[in-house]
Protein backbone atom coordinates (compact mmCIF):
# COMPACT_ATOMS: atom_id res chain seq x y z
CA UNK A 1 0.00 0.00 0.00
CA UNK A 2 1.03 3.47 -0.67
CA UNK A 3 0.19 6.97 0.62
CA UNK A 4 1.13 8.67 -3.22
CA UNK A 5 -2.45 9.05 -4.70
CA UNK A 6 -3.00 7.91 -8.43
CA UNK A 7 -3.55 11.31 -10.17
CA UNK A 8 -6.58 11.20 -12.87
CA UNK A 9 -6.18 14.53 -15.05
CA UNK A 10 -9.91 14.98 -16.78
CA UNK A 11 -11.35 17.67 -18.61
CA UNK A 12 -15.22 16.30 -18.76
CA UNK A 13 -14.57 14.58 -22.58
CA UNK A 14 -15.41 10.97 -22.67
CA UNK A 15 -11.70 10.01 -23.24
CA UNK A 16 -10.86 11.64 -19.84
CA UNK A 17 -13.88 10.22 -18.52
CA UNK A 18 -12.52 6.72 -19.37
CA UNK A 19 -8.96 7.52 -18.13
CA UNK A 20 -10.45 8.39 -14.55
CA UNK A 21 -12.41 5.04 -14.37
CA UNK A 22 -9.10 3.76 -15.33
CA UNK A 23 -7.76 5.75 -12.54
CA UNK A 24 -10.37 4.66 -10.03
CA UNK A 25 -9.58 1.13 -10.62
CA UNK A 26 -6.00 1.66 -9.85
CA UNK A 27 -6.67 3.57 -6.63
CA UNK A 28 -8.65 0.68 -5.78
CA UNK A 29 -6.14 -1.61 -5.87
CA UNK A 30 -3.31 0.14 -4.83
CA UNK A 31 -5.15 1.09 -1.68
CA UNK A 32 -4.22 4.91 -1.46
CA UNK A 33 -6.07 8.18 -2.18
CA UNK A 34 -7.70 9.56 -6.02
CA UNK A 35 -6.75 13.05 -6.89
CA UNK A 36 -8.65 14.39 -9.68
CA UNK A 37 -7.16 17.16 -11.44
CA UNK A 38 -8.41 19.57 -14.26
CA UNK A 39 -7.05 22.26 -15.60
CA UNK A 40 -9.00 25.05 -15.99
CA UNK A 41 -9.67 26.49 -19.67
CA UNK A 42 -8.36 29.21 -20.31
CA UNK A 43 -11.62 31.63 -20.55
CA UNK A 44 -11.93 30.24 -17.03
CA UNK A 45 -8.17 30.98 -15.99
CA UNK A 46 -8.73 34.57 -17.86
CA UNK A 47 -11.59 35.21 -15.68
CA UNK A 48 -10.19 33.98 -12.49
CA UNK A 49 -7.39 35.90 -12.94
CA UNK A 50 -9.11 39.75 -13.95
CA UNK A 51 -11.20 38.86 -10.53
CA UNK A 52 -8.38 38.31 -8.38
CA UNK A 53 -6.62 41.60 -10.12
CA UNK A 54 -9.47 43.53 -9.32
CA UNK A 55 -9.64 42.13 -5.69
CA UNK A 56 -13.42 41.79 -6.40
CA UNK A 57 -14.91 39.02 -4.19
CA UNK A 58 -18.24 39.89 -5.00
CA UNK A 59 -17.98 38.40 -8.79
CA UNK A 60 -19.34 34.79 -8.57
CA UNK A 61 -16.97 31.83 -8.72
CA UNK A 62 -18.81 29.50 -11.26
CA UNK A 63 -16.33 29.66 -13.63
CA UNK A 64 -13.76 28.11 -11.34
CA UNK A 65 -13.87 24.94 -12.42
CA UNK A 66 -16.78 24.16 -15.14
CA UNK A 67 -15.65 20.10 -15.19
CA UNK A 68 -16.06 19.43 -10.98
CA UNK A 69 -19.78 19.39 -11.00
CA UNK A 70 -20.24 16.76 -13.80
CA UNK A 71 -17.53 14.78 -12.25
CA UNK A 72 -18.56 14.49 -8.65
CA UNK A 73 -21.99 13.90 -10.32
CA UNK A 74 -20.95 10.72 -12.30
CA UNK A 75 -18.60 9.50 -9.20
CA UNK A 76 -21.61 10.06 -6.74
CA UNK A 77 -23.42 7.42 -8.92
CA UNK A 78 -20.93 5.55 -9.96
CA UNK A 79 -19.26 1.99 -8.77
CA UNK A 80 -16.70 1.39 -5.60
CA UNK A 81 -14.52 4.38 -5.18
CA UNK A 82 -11.54 4.34 -3.04
CA UNK A 83 -10.91 6.49 0.44
CA UNK A 84 -9.70 9.91 0.03
CA UNK A 85 -11.34 11.45 -2.86
CA UNK A 86 -9.71 14.80 -3.74
CA UNK A 87 -10.06 17.36 -6.75
CA UNK A 88 -8.05 20.44 -7.78
CA UNK A 89 -8.52 23.15 -10.42
CA UNK A 90 -5.05 23.95 -11.75
CA UNK A 91 -4.07 27.01 -14.02
CA UNK A 92 -1.28 27.35 -16.59
CA UNK A 93 -0.59 25.12 -19.60
CA UNK A 94 -1.88 21.40 -19.30
CA UNK A 95 1.96 19.53 -19.49
CA UNK A 96 3.33 22.45 -16.76
CA UNK A 97 0.51 22.23 -14.68
CA UNK A 98 0.43 18.05 -14.63
CA UNK A 99 3.81 18.30 -14.44
CA UNK A 100 4.14 19.82 -11.07
CA UNK A 101 1.23 18.42 -9.44
CA UNK A 102 2.87 14.83 -10.48
CA UNK A 103 5.65 15.31 -8.12
CA UNK A 104 5.34 12.54 -5.56
CA UNK A 105 1.92 10.90 -7.08
CA UNK A 106 1.42 7.03 -7.86
CA UNK A 107 1.07 7.18 -11.23
CA UNK A 108 -0.60 10.33 -13.37
CA UNK A 109 -3.55 9.17 -15.57
CA UNK A 110 -4.80 10.64 -18.11
CA UNK A 111 -6.85 9.99 -21.62
CA UNK A 112 -5.48 10.53 -25.36
CA UNK A 113 -7.08 13.05 -27.45
CA UNK A 114 -5.57 11.84 -30.78
CA UNK A 115 -6.08 15.18 -32.38
CA UNK A 116 -4.84 16.32 -36.39
CA UNK A 117 -7.31 13.79 -38.09
CA UNK A 118 -5.21 10.77 -37.39
CA UNK A 119 -7.59 9.10 -36.40
CA UNK A 120 -5.51 5.08 -35.99
CA UNK A 121 -3.02 7.26 -33.66
CA UNK A 122 -3.70 7.11 -30.41
CA UNK A 123 -1.48 10.16 -28.80
CA UNK A 124 -2.22 13.45 -28.37
CA UNK A 125 -0.38 17.11 -28.21
CA UNK A 126 -1.11 17.02 -24.16
CA UNK A 127 -0.58 12.92 -23.78
CA UNK A 128 2.81 13.15 -25.51
CA UNK A 129 4.33 16.20 -23.65
CA UNK A 130 2.82 15.25 -19.79
CA UNK A 131 4.29 11.58 -20.71
CA UNK A 132 7.63 13.20 -21.92
CA UNK A 133 8.25 15.61 -18.91
CA UNK A 134 6.00 14.41 -15.41
CA UNK A 135 8.14 12.98 -12.89
CA UNK A 136 5.62 10.16 -12.23
CA UNK A 137 4.43 7.33 -13.93
CA UNK A 138 1.98 8.41 -16.75
CA UNK A 139 -1.35 5.72 -17.73
CA UNK A 140 -2.16 6.64 -21.24
CA UNK A 141 -5.72 5.23 -21.73
CA UNK A 142 -6.65 5.05 -25.29
CA UNK A 143 -10.18 5.83 -26.55
CA UNK A 144 -12.88 3.46 -26.90
CA UNK A 145 -12.38 3.09 -30.97
CA UNK A 146 -8.43 1.66 -30.61
CA UNK A 147 -9.18 -0.29 -27.55
CA UNK A 148 -9.46 -3.27 -29.93
CA UNK A 149 -9.19 -6.85 -28.33
CA UNK A 150 -7.32 -9.40 -30.60
CA UNK A 151 -8.54 -13.02 -30.03
CA UNK A 152 -5.34 -14.44 -31.46
CA UNK A 153 -3.31 -12.46 -28.55
CA UNK A 154 -5.30 -14.84 -25.34
CA UNK A 155 -2.16 -16.13 -24.27
CA UNK A 156 -1.46 -12.79 -23.14
CA UNK A 157 -4.68 -11.24 -21.61
CA UNK A 158 -4.57 -9.66 -18.75
CA UNK A 159 -1.02 -9.48 -18.37
CA UNK A 160 1.20 -6.81 -17.32
CA UNK A 161 3.64 -6.72 -20.15
CA UNK A 162 6.90 -5.29 -19.62
CA UNK A 163 9.51 -3.66 -22.77
CA UNK A 164 12.99 -4.26 -21.29
CA UNK A 165 16.62 -3.29 -22.45
CA UNK A 166 18.07 -5.12 -20.45
CA UNK A 167 21.41 -2.79 -20.06
CA UNK A 168 19.73 0.23 -19.73
CA UNK A 169 16.23 0.09 -18.50
CA UNK A 170 15.70 1.99 -14.93
CA UNK A 171 14.82 -0.26 -11.89
CA UNK A 172 11.58 1.71 -11.48
CA UNK A 173 10.89 0.99 -14.38
CA UNK A 174 10.87 -2.91 -13.33
CA UNK A 175 9.66 -2.04 -10.10
CA UNK A 176 6.52 -0.54 -11.31
CA UNK A 177 5.73 -3.32 -13.66
CA UNK A 178 6.23 -6.20 -10.69
CA UNK A 179 3.85 -3.73 -8.37
CA UNK A 180 1.30 -3.27 -10.98
CA UNK A 181 1.07 -7.24 -11.76
CA UNK A 182 0.99 -8.14 -7.79
CA UNK A 183 -1.72 -6.02 -7.40
CA UNK A 184 -3.56 -7.67 -10.35
CA UNK A 185 -2.65 -10.80 -9.14
CA UNK A 186 -1.68 -11.47 -13.37
CA UNK A 187 1.83 -12.41 -15.00
CA UNK A 188 4.73 -10.17 -16.01
CA UNK A 189 5.47 -11.14 -19.63
CA UNK A 190 8.94 -9.56 -20.45
CA UNK A 191 9.93 -8.42 -24.41
CA UNK A 192 13.70 -7.31 -25.10
CA UNK A 193 14.84 -7.23 -28.31
CA UNK A 194 18.25 -7.99 -29.80
CA UNK A 195 19.83 -7.08 -32.92
CA UNK A 196 19.73 -9.13 -36.07
CA UNK A 197 23.89 -9.07 -37.83
CA UNK A 198 23.42 -7.62 -41.08
CA UNK A 199 23.31 -9.92 -44.16
CA UNK A 200 26.52 -9.79 -46.50
CA UNK A 201 25.87 -8.24 -49.89
CA UNK A 202 26.93 -9.23 -53.28
CA UNK A 203 28.46 -6.87 -55.53
CA UNK A 204 27.75 -7.88 -59.40
CA UNK A 205 30.06 -6.51 -61.83
CA UNK A 206 27.46 -3.94 -63.08
CA UNK A 207 27.65 -0.24 -62.13
CA UNK A 208 24.33 -0.45 -61.14
CA UNK A 209 23.14 -3.74 -59.16
CA UNK A 210 24.50 -3.98 -55.53
CA UNK A 211 22.23 -6.93 -54.00
CA UNK A 212 21.83 -9.10 -50.97
CA UNK A 213 22.39 -12.76 -52.05
CA UNK A 214 19.86 -14.99 -51.33
CA UNK A 215 20.95 -17.58 -48.71
CA UNK A 216 23.72 -16.13 -47.87
CA UNK A 217 23.02 -14.76 -44.62
CA UNK A 218 24.43 -16.50 -41.47
CA UNK A 219 21.33 -16.97 -39.37
CA UNK A 220 24.16 -18.97 -36.71
CA UNK A 221 24.06 -15.94 -34.49
CA UNK A 222 20.31 -15.76 -33.78
CA UNK A 223 19.99 -18.98 -31.28
CA UNK A 224 23.27 -17.66 -29.24
CA UNK A 225 21.87 -13.61 -29.29
CA UNK A 226 18.66 -14.97 -28.45
CA UNK A 227 20.13 -17.07 -25.75
CA UNK A 228 22.08 -14.22 -24.31
CA UNK A 229 19.41 -11.53 -24.49
CA UNK A 230 17.36 -14.26 -22.38
CA UNK A 231 20.53 -14.49 -19.86
CA UNK A 232 20.56 -10.97 -19.03
CA UNK A 233 17.19 -10.58 -18.58
CA UNK A 234 17.05 -13.30 -16.25
CA UNK A 235 19.84 -11.34 -14.42
CA UNK A 236 17.76 -8.06 -14.50
CA UNK A 237 14.78 -9.47 -13.27
CA UNK A 238 15.97 -11.82 -10.43
CA UNK A 239 15.58 -9.14 -7.27
CA UNK A 240 12.17 -8.13 -8.44
CA UNK A 241 11.21 -12.21 -8.22
CA UNK A 242 12.76 -12.11 -5.09
CA UNK A 243 10.90 -9.26 -3.69
CA UNK A 244 7.83 -10.63 -5.76
CA UNK A 245 7.64 -14.30 -5.21
CA UNK A 246 3.96 -13.69 -5.91
CA UNK A 247 3.98 -12.96 -9.79
CA UNK A 248 4.72 -15.18 -12.58
CA UNK A 249 7.20 -14.43 -15.02
CA UNK A 250 7.32 -14.69 -18.65
CA UNK A 251 10.35 -14.66 -21.25
CA UNK A 252 10.63 -13.60 -24.57
CA UNK A 253 13.49 -12.55 -26.26
CA UNK A 254 13.00 -11.38 -30.18
CA UNK A 255 14.79 -9.91 -32.79
CA UNK A 256 14.58 -6.70 -34.27
CA UNK A 257 12.49 -3.91 -32.27
CA UNK A 258 10.56 -4.94 -29.64
CA UNK A 259 7.75 -2.00 -30.22
CA UNK A 260 5.90 -4.05 -32.35
CA UNK A 261 5.62 -6.96 -30.22
CA UNK A 262 4.70 -4.60 -27.50
CA UNK A 263 1.75 -3.00 -29.81
CA UNK A 264 0.47 -6.67 -30.80
CA UNK A 265 0.71 -7.26 -26.95
CA UNK A 266 -1.07 -4.25 -26.11
CA UNK A 267 -4.48 -5.38 -27.71
CA UNK A 268 -5.52 -8.16 -24.70
CA UNK A 269 -2.73 -7.05 -22.38
CA UNK A 270 -4.05 -5.11 -19.22
CA UNK A 271 -1.26 -2.69 -18.90
CA UNK A 272 1.90 -2.24 -21.36
CA UNK A 273 4.72 -0.72 -19.48
CA UNK A 274 8.01 1.19 -21.11
CA UNK A 275 10.45 3.42 -19.92
CA UNK A 276 10.66 7.13 -21.01
CA UNK A 277 14.49 7.34 -21.76
CA UNK A 278 17.66 5.94 -21.49
CA UNK A 279 19.14 7.29 -18.44
CA UNK A 280 22.71 7.68 -20.11
CA UNK A 281 21.46 10.00 -22.36
CA UNK A 282 20.72 12.57 -20.13
CA UNK A 283 21.76 15.36 -22.69
CA UNK A 284 18.51 14.44 -24.21
CA UNK A 285 16.44 13.72 -21.19
CA UNK A 286 13.50 15.28 -22.82
CA UNK A 287 13.04 13.36 -25.29
CA UNK A 288 11.03 10.01 -25.43
CA UNK A 289 12.82 7.25 -26.20
CA UNK A 290 12.60 5.38 -30.04
CA UNK A 291 10.08 2.39 -28.26
CA UNK A 292 8.11 4.25 -26.12
CA UNK A 293 7.12 6.87 -28.77
CA UNK A 294 5.84 3.85 -31.15
CA UNK A 295 3.93 1.91 -28.42
CA UNK A 296 2.53 5.11 -27.16
CA UNK A 297 1.45 6.02 -31.04
CA UNK A 298 0.02 2.92 -31.67
CA UNK A 299 -1.08 0.56 -28.62
CA UNK A 300 -4.81 -0.70 -28.29
CA UNK A 301 -4.67 -0.76 -24.78
CA UNK A 302 -3.24 1.52 -21.64
CA UNK A 303 0.09 2.69 -21.65
CA UNK A 304 2.24 2.93 -18.16
CA UNK A 305 5.66 5.53 -19.31
CA UNK A 306 7.88 5.29 -16.14
CA UNK A 307 10.51 8.11 -16.19
CA UNK A 308 14.27 6.83 -15.78
CA UNK A 309 15.93 8.19 -12.75
CA UNK A 310 19.79 9.71 -12.72
CA UNK A 311 22.11 8.09 -10.77
CA UNK A 312 21.47 10.55 -7.55
CA UNK A 313 17.76 8.99 -7.59
CA UNK A 314 16.52 12.52 -8.97
CA UNK A 315 14.60 12.89 -12.46
CA UNK A 316 16.57 14.76 -15.21
CA UNK A 317 13.62 16.00 -16.31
Amino acid sequence: MSNAPVIAAVDGSEHSLRALDWARAAALRHGTGLLIAHVLPDHAQLYAGRRAALHDASQPEEFADPVSDRIRALLGGGPELPEGITYESLEGSVPEALRVIGAGALMLVMGSRGRGGFATLLLGSNSRAVATTAPCPVVVVPHAERHVPDASEEESAGKVVLGLHAAETPDDVLAFAFAEASVRGTTVQVVSAYAIPPAPTLVIDSPFAVMPPEGLADDGDAVPAEREMLRSQTERLAPFRTRHPDVPVMQAAVPGDAAGRLVMASRSAALVVVGRHHPRRKAMSLLIGSVAHAVLQHAHGPVAVVPALSDDGTDPA
